[in-house]
This record gives structure tokens, C-alpha cells and sequence, in this order.
């Protein structure tokens, strides 16, 4: 199951997002010297939000490239390469159980079933352990059928992963693509301050008022 968080921490990152873009700061020159700049940004260089999309989706991580967000395709491939050893190892494990679990049904069915360390539902048993030892055929067989069923949906869940990884990166080719002229102007403050509240009954009381401006 620890492969499984480590897919999920690899999703996270793709919630974050960078600005980019030409950002110009030039002074305010109608207040003091001392205040904050202005800014503009360089809509000629807006991304096309559809564009990032398409490009993404035919190629997976080209939707950052086209927004400059080179800093993400570590995260966008680093995810699918996740995905993609999750699913490699998950379809192997289930490949493996299957057939010892079909080896060892007819071998049953056939009364042959033996210790001989070339049978698959050999090979799948612990080292150090027997036939015997996992409890006979009949439960040794019930066990590789379980094992098989997990591997199975494991492998199924891998999958799903990848379609999320997948589906995020274009989210995000979008959203960054639309986000490229978002306002980063510094003037922005929080002003904390007393004031007088009335209420219904014109009765007064104190309070303090938050105010966020940007």
C-alpha cells in the first residue's frame, strides 16, 4: 500500500501554479517618493488557454512548456513515471499469482501437485517455506486467488492514477494560461482598526474592524 501514498504525494504538487510573464514595476510618480510601485503586465505574452490545453493533451507536460512553467515538468513527469512503475509492478505481482493460481488448479484437479521449485505456485511461496508449511494446496490456492484480486485492483487503482495525473496536468496547463495576467501588484495591506457599531436599537458598542485592500 506504501506505493500508493508515494502516487499520491506525487499528485499533490499540481495544485500549485507560477505568474509569469513580462511584469514592468515603474513609480507612481503623482505620490512621495516613498510609494509603492505600479505594475503592468505584458498581455502580448498571454498564453493561449486553449492552446495549453490541446498541447498538453497531445503530449503530456507540453501545456507547462508552452506556459513557461518549466519548473513544473519535474513534478508532471516525475508523477506519470510514478504511475507508470505502479502499474508495472502491480500488473507483474498480478500476472505472477495468476498463473500459479491457475498451475496450481490443475494440478489439483490432475492429483499432481508436488514441491518441485519449477511450479509457479512453488516459485510464489516464501523462502523457507514448503507447501506444507502455507497450509496445504486447497489453502495455498484460495490464498493465490486473493492475491490475485488485490494485485488486480491495485493495478486497476494505478491506472486510475495515471488518468488523474493525467487530467490534473491539463487543469493546470489551463489555469495557469488564465492566470498569467493576474493582479501580483505589491499595494496590497491589512488595516486593523477600532470603530463604533449601532445596532437595530441604535445601541452602541465597540469593535475592531479588519479591512483588506488589493
Amino acid at each position: 500500500m506504501r506505493h500508493y501514498w508515494f502516487i499520491v504525494l506525487l499528485l499533490l504538487p499540481l495544485t500549485l501554479r507560477a505568474q509569469h510573464g513580462e511584469v514592468h514595476f515603474i513609480p507612481d510618480t503623482t505620490q512621495s517618493e516613498e510609494s509603492d510601485y505600479k505594475y503592468y503586465v505584458d498581455l502580448t505574452k498571454k498564453p493561449d488557454a486553449i492552446k495549453a490545453v490541446w498541447l498538453g493533451a497531445i503530449f503530456p507536460g507540453a501545456g507547462q512548456m508552452y506556459n513557461k512553467s518549466y519548473w513544473k515538468l519535474p513534478i508532471v513527469y516525475g508523477a506519470f513515471m510514478g504511475c507508470g512503475y505502479a502499474i508495472s509492478w502491480t500488473q507483474g505481482r498480478y500476472s505472477s499469482y495468476k498463473t500459479a493460481y491457475l498451475d496450481l488448479y490443475n494440478d489439483v484437479q490432475a492429483g499432481t501437485v508436488t514441491e518441485d521449485a519449477s511450479k509457479t505456485y512453488i516459485a510464489v511461496i516464501p523462502d523457507g517455506y514448503t507447501l506444507a508449511n502455507v497450509g496445504g494446496a486447497s489453502t495455498w490456492m484460495n490464498t493465490l486467488k486473493n492475491r490475485q484480486s488485490t494485485f488486480r485492483r491495485y493495478r486497476d487503482y494505478s491506472i486510475l492514477a495515471t488518468v488523474i495525473v493525467y487530467a490534473l496536468s491539463l487543469i493546470d496547463a489551463y489555469v495557469d494560461a488564465q492566470l498569467f495576467d493576474y493582479d501580483i501588484s505589491p499595494d496590497l495591506s491589512i488595516n486593523i482598526e477600532p470603530q463604533i457599531y449601532y445596532d437595530a436599537q441604535r445601541q452602541q458598542s465597540a469593535e475592531v474592524k479588519l479591512a483588506i485592500q488589493f
